[in-house]
């Protein structure tokens, strides 16, 4: 059974009917909504599609929660399922779920269902997040639903009692949790740079020599930029490893704890490993722009016209030409390394492989 008519609602009934099921759902204006579920899907009124369900999906939000009361009496006994979220995190004392159980203390409720999102349950398990977080007091509630899921093409995750409610219906509000700290650290060590490098490359020389290389700013300051950030943040995906490493050997004992500030490092090393390989692709596409600039050209134009005048057939030097060759290969090696680095760091590859493979990797 399915409770609702909105869009979460509908895009919940099309995946159970395209998954076997035999669905019903009840809407308070049954007729008006029939034609936005599938032929295969009963619409009633409310109060019908309780007393044809055992387990009963209630895509409602929870300010509407209380309009269900007068079924009371026909929802005793059978499982609700919380598909609900809130706006902010923390909006309430309570979670939705717990605030449902305590509606309807004669129903088993379990929350599930809320992380996934209607384009998932439309298009099917293989597009977006397949994990369905699932948590209740009643283990065999619990197990009903997960098998329902299983059903689905999802794969439910037991996250414990009622009490867990609460942090599953965050997780849908928070906009990277994981990489906070990696994308501030990036863009600080991308401040300390960049400043270090207009410095250096536009400052000076305008201060010492009344050159005006403000045209460098844009290409040439940020690509000289974006290496130094990317081998720092590698650097930081493996010193955590070895003060671990060095740390147990100090202690005498690998089960000591970590002291917070590296155990928070060591977590972060997958986000800080990507975003070192995300400011080297940038490197690697500014690189490839270098000779595209104006600018550029018309320095190759004034190097031809002097070159004339001074009626020099060549200025070919053997050594700059075999330095840049072997600097260029050595650099598209080095991108190639790691983007396999990144690219089994992704957690759909690094599933795939078992640990001595990803430790031969790294």
């Amino acid at each position: 059974g399915v409770l609702g008519s909105g869009d979460f609602a509908r895009s919940l009934a099309i995946r159970l009917v395209c998954s076997g099921f035999k669905v019903v759902v009840g809407s308070r204006n049954p007729k008006r909504k029939a034609s936005l579920f599938p032929p295969a899907a009963e619409v009633t009124f409310q109060a019908e599609a309780v007393k044809k369900a055992d387990v009963i999906f209630v895509a409602i939000f929870r300010e509407h929660y209380s309009t269900l009361c007068d079924l009371a009496d026909v929802l005793a006994g059978k499982i609700l399922v919380d598909v609900s979220n809130n706006t902010e995190i923390n909006h309430h004392k309570e979670s939705n779920a717990e605030y449902l159980a305590s509606l309807f203390p004669a129903c088993t409720v379990v929350k599930g269902f809320n992380v996934v999102s209607a384009w998932t349950l439309q298009s099917g398990a293989r597009d977006g997040n397949k994990q369905v977080l699932i948590c209740s007091n009643n283990q065999e509630a619990k197990r009903t639903v997960a098998e329902i899921a299983q059903v689905m093409g999802f794969t439910p995750v037991d996250m414990g009692c009622m009490s867990s409610a609460c942090e599953i219906e965050n997780i849908p509000l928070r906009l990277l949790p994981a990489w906070k700290i990696p994308i501030f650290l990036a863009l600080g060590l991308f401040l300390c740079f960049f400043t270090y490098n207009l410095i250096r490359q536009v400052i000076h020389p305008y201060i010492r020599e009344q050159k005006n290389k403000l045209y460098k700013i844009p290409i040439e300051v940020v690509n000289t930029t974006l290496p130094c950030v990317s081998y720092v943040m590698l650097s930081l995906v493996y010193l955590p490893g070895v003060l671990a490493a060095c740390s147990q050997l100090y202690h005498g004992t690998k089960y000591r704890r970590f002291p917070d500030w590296l155990d928070q490092w060591l977590q972060h090393r997958k986000q800080i490993g990507l975003l070192s390989f995300f400011c080297a692709a940038l490197h690697a596409v500014y690189s490839l722009c270098l000779p595209m600039r104006r600018s550029h050209r018309y320095l190759l134009i004034e190097t031809a016209v002097k070159q004339a005048v001074e009626k020099k057939m060549t200025i070919w030097v053997e050594e700059e030409v075999w330095r840049m060759e072997i600097y260029i290969s050595v650099g598209i090696i080095a991108l190639g390394l790691l983007s396999l680095l990144a690219i089994t760091s992704l957690p759909s590859i690094a599933n795939s492989l078992n640990w001595r493979e990803f430790s031969f990797i790294q």
